[in-house]
């Protein structure tokens, strides 16, 4: 187990460090977590509390996630790791040529192009069935409950759920986007925080995978209205897309990190520039967390991986580079030798030859899953299906329609993905999951994060506490606000372009499960920047 230092931490933390020992849920939003909890205490599993907590999420927090979106899951199951990538590929009609065809320059961030075969039924079906010991019914129960029956919006969740209706009221065509309005803004008002917000076309829409275990979505009435809807607009998805679809299980990759090995799903997610930067990272002195040149050090890395990430990521099979040379030491080595003092602008190096939502669970078993599941950019596309509640995820839009890009558009093809979880384990032990959820903030929180544990002993909750930096783009760096700003200073002076911002929401938002070997405790950290919460047993 990490050894934590109750000493080493300057800010008070802004929540208590949660234990327990026969289960712990923790997610962004109180119901969603209690949901899963529900399940453990019923008999469920990791994995069982895990798919309800998901499932809940698009009810109860629809401005992160939802049905149409996507997910991936890094699961320890009886002592083995396991990896799934449940994101969906681009439609087979659709093209580079056809979009250009149509005056498109570039991918649109709403509507009907960017949108890609949702994964998120299809993940939950497939960790049900290599793992689940409840009935798909059960676990997707209170999800619908809360559907059928209202739930009172939080804080955050009624915040965005408010901004996105702004931004969605400005949107052409009108038509397009009115289900949007039916289903989450009804009568042309959105819910406010407190207020009561139902969905019963969402609960049949639930019930109806989980009766036919996914296949009402896939291949089923749910999938003709999808398709129909989208191709009214204009767009690509058709039947055949949704009826092959099949999620995806995958070897989980790893850095060793200071005697810790740092786990992150392989492309077509942007897991590995997580790793990458730990990999430049661990051959630098560290020691003081509250301090200019860590910040600095971190920073530079940071950008370098990101450099060689989005040069280099998307679907496994169209990277020109594999995945072990991009995380070879002698990579590594070469991308540290460009850390200087100043900042840098980052660029490609060449490799030697050869909105979101995060949850974690555990069980009293030691079974143990890393979760995460979006629709992107917050409700996603904005397309909502009429009648279904299902909102359509946007993940099209990191698409390049350059053809000469390594994530050019193909018919197909699976796009460089943002979301991620992640995972720790120790001497072929696990010690549990983390993640940080926004964007291409992920990898970013997943590193300060992984530090804070491991280089600077913060307990889960400190780690999570912290304030936070985020690289935008150049030498453009965001800051917390409640980042000492005699180091930001600094930094400013070494050649950072340091933007201070209150928006907390834009520095990610995560959730922290630890695990004792020895004694089987569970330690939990959550996010202070939302609704978030642990559920214990």
């Amino acid at each position: 187990m990490i050894a934590f230092d109750p000493q080493s931490y300057p800010y008070p933390s802004r929540r208590m460090l949660s234990y327990a020992k026969n289960g712990m849920v923790a997610t962004s939003q109180a119901l969603a977590a209690q949901a899963g909890l529900e399940i453990l205490r019923k008999g469920g599993n990791a994995v069982d509390a895990a798919i309800a907590t998901a499932a809940c999420l698009t009810v109860v927090e629809p401005t992160s996630n939802g049905i149409g979106g996507d997910n991936f899951a890094i699961v320890w199951f009886n002592g083995k790791i396991h990896g799934l990538n449940s994101s969906g590929p681009a439609p087979r009609q659709i093209s580079i040529e056809a979009l250009q065809e149509r005056g498109y320059a570039e991918m649109p961030t709403h509507g009907v192009i960017p949108i890609t075969v949702p994964g998120a039924p299809a993940g939950w079906v497939e960790l049900w069935r290599r793992f689940g010991s409840l009935p798909l019914t059960d676990l997707l129960a209170p999800a619908i409950r809360y559907a059928e029956e209202g739930f009172p919006l939080s804080a955050v969740v009624g915040k965005y759920w408010n901004i996105a209706s702004r931004k969605y009221q400005e949107k052409e065509p009108k038509a397009l986007f009115q289900p949007w309005f039916d289903t989450f803004a009804p009568g042309g008002k959105a819910p406010q925080i407190g207020e009561i917000w139902r969905s019963p076309d969402h609960a049949a829409t639930l019930r109806a995978i989980a009766e036919t275990e996914g296949a009402a979505f896939y291949q089923g009435e749910l999938a003709e209205r999808i398709v129909a809807y989208v191709k009214e607009h204009g767009g690509y998805l058709s039947l055949g897309d949704l009826a092959e679809y099949q999620p995806e299980w995958v070897q989980p990759l790893s850095v060793s990190y200071r005697g810790y090995d740092v786990w992150e799903l392989p492309p077509n997610g942007q897991g590995m520039v997580a790793l990458m930067a730990l990999n430049i990272l661990k051959g630098l002195s560290i020691h003081e967390k509250e301090s200019v040149t860590t910040y600095h050090q971190q920073i530079e890395a940071m950008k370098l991986a990101f450099a060689d990430g989005l040069h280099y990521i998307t679907e496994p099979g169209a990277m020109p580079v594999p995945a072990e040379r991009l995380l070879s030491e002698e990579f590594a080595a070469q991308r540290r030798q460009m850390i200087g003092t100043t900042a840098l602008q980052p660029t490609p190096g060449e490799p030697p030859k050869g909105g979101t939502v995060y949850l974690a669970t555990a069980d009293g078993d030691g079974n143990m899953v890393s979760f995460i599941q979006s629709n992107y950019m917050g409700f996603g596309s904005g397309v909502v299906i009429p009648g279904t509640g299902i909102a359509m995820q946007n993940r099209g839009h990191n698409f390049s329609l350059d053809p000469t890009a390594v994530n050019a558009l193909k018919p197909g093809k699976r796009t460089y993905h943002t979301i991620i979880p992640g995972f720790l384990s120790k001497d072929g032990s696990a010690l549990g999951p983390f993640g940080v959820m926004g964007g291409f903030m992920q990898p970013q929180g997943h590193v300060q994060v992984v530090m804070n544990l491991i280089d600077f002993h913060l307990n889960p909750q400190a780690a999570l506490d912290a304030p936070r930096w985020q690289w935008l783009e150049g030498k453009k760096v965001a800051v917390e606000p409640h980042l000492f700003r005699d180091i930001a200073q600094a930094l400013a002076r070494m050649g950072h372009e340091i933007i201070p911002t209150l928006d907390g929401d834009s520095f990610g938002r995560g959730q922290i499960i630890l695990r004792d070997p020895v004694t089987g405790i569970l330690m939990g950290g959550t996010e202070p920047r939302c609704d978030s919460t642990i559920a214990l047993w």
